[in-house]
C-alpha cells in the first residue's frame, strides 16, 4: 500500500471515519470526499478505511459491551435474549449474502466520486420525508427488536454498500419505518455495526493482504486511534442529541454538503 499519505492526513481520514461511521451521513462518502478534496488516490482511502474500520468497531463494542455480556449471560435462560441475538442474526444476513456475491461490482463503484453527492442529496430528501410521515413507535428498546423488523433492516442496510448512501442511515430510517423510536433504532443500528462492520473489514483486510505491509504500521495506528476516540465522542453525542431532536438536521447537512460537493467536482472535471 504505497502512498504519501503524511501522518496528518491519516489522522484526519480516521477522524473522518469515527465522525460519521454512525451518523446517518455516510462515512465511506465522506472518507472519498475527505481523501479526494486532499489529493489521495481514491484506491488508496479504499485500502487504508479497511483496517482504521476496526477503531469504530472497538469504539462501539466498549460502549456496548455490558450490554451484549448481559445477552449471552442471559440467552441460556431467556427467550428475550435469543430473540435478540435471532434479530442481530437475521439483520446481519442480507448484507453478507450481498457483499459476498457482488464484492466486486460494489467495490468497481467506489472509483466514481461523483455517486457520493448524488447519494447525500437523495439521501437527505428521504431522510426528511421519513421524519415527516413515519408511523408512531411501538418499539422503544434496541433489544426488543422483532426478527421479521431486523431481516427487513438487514434488506435496508445492503443498500448502503452503494457509496454515499450510509450504513447508519439506511439502517436507522429503516427502523423508523417500521415503528422503531429514534433512540432504539440508533441502538440496533449500533449493534447490527458490529458484525456487519466486524465481517465487511476482516473480508476486505483478507482480500488486501498483499498489498497492505507493515511499511503502513504508523499511519494505520493513528488513523485507528482517532477513528476510536471520535467514534466514542459521536455514539454518546447522539444519544444525548436524540432525546430532544430528530434526525431533519441530518437530512439538510446530507443536502448541503450533497450540493456543495456536486458543484465542486462539476467544476473541477
Amino acid at each position: 500500500m504505497e502512498s504519501d499519505l503524511s501522518l496528518l492526513q491519516a489522522a484526519l481520514l480516521g477522524l473522518v471515519e469515527g465522525l460519521t461511521e454512525f451518523l446517518p451521513v455516510s462515512s465511506t462518502g465522506h472518507l472519498l470526499l475527505a481523501g479526494w478534496l486532499m489529493g489521495v488516490d481514491e484506491r488508496f482511502v479504499d485500502l487504508f478505511v479497511v483496517p482504521i474500520q476496526f477503531g469504530a468497531i472497538l469504539a462501539v463494542l466498549s460502549l456496548y459491551v455490558t450490554r451484549l455480556w448481559a445477552v449471552l449471560r442471559d440467552a441460556p435462560h431467556s427467550p428475550a435474549a435469543r430473540r435478540f441475538i435471532l434479530a442481530i442474526a437475521l439483520g446481519f444476513l442480507p448484507a453478507a449474502l450481498v457483499g459476498l456475491a457482488l464484492h466486486g461490482p460494489i467495490k468497481s463503484l467506489f472509483a466514481h466520486v461523483i455517486i457520493v453527492p448524488i447519494n447525500l442529496i437523495l439521501g437527505g430528501i428521504l431522510i426528511l420525508v421519513i421524519e415527516r410521515f413515519h408511523p408512531p413507535a411501538e418499539i422503544h428498546r434496541a433489544e426488543a427488536m422483532t426478527p421479521l423488523r431486523a431481516l427487513l433492516i438487514g434488506f435496508c442496510q445492503a443498500l448502503a454498500m452503494i457509496p454515499g448512501v450510509s450504513r447508519s442511515g439506511a439502517t436507522i430510517m429503516g427502523a423508523l419505518v417500521m415503528g422503531v423510536d429514534r433512540r432504539a433504532a440508533a441502538e440496533f443500528s449500533f449493534f447490527l455495526a458490529m458484525p456487519t462492520m466486524l465481517a465487511a473489514a476482516s473480508y476486505d483486510l483478507w482480500k488486501q493482504r498483499d498489498v497492505i505491509t507493515f511499511d503502513d504500521a504508523g499511519l494505520i495506528l493513528v488513523g485507528f486511534v482517532c477513528a476510536f476516540i471520535s467514534a466514542v465522542l459521536v455514539v454518546k453525542a447522539l444519544l444525548a442529541f436524540l432525546a430532544r431532536n430528530t434526525f431533519r438536521i441530518f437530512g439538510w447537512y446530507r443536502i448541503a454538503i450533497g450540493l456543495v460537493m456536486l458543484a465542486v467536482i462539476m467544476t473541477v472535471a
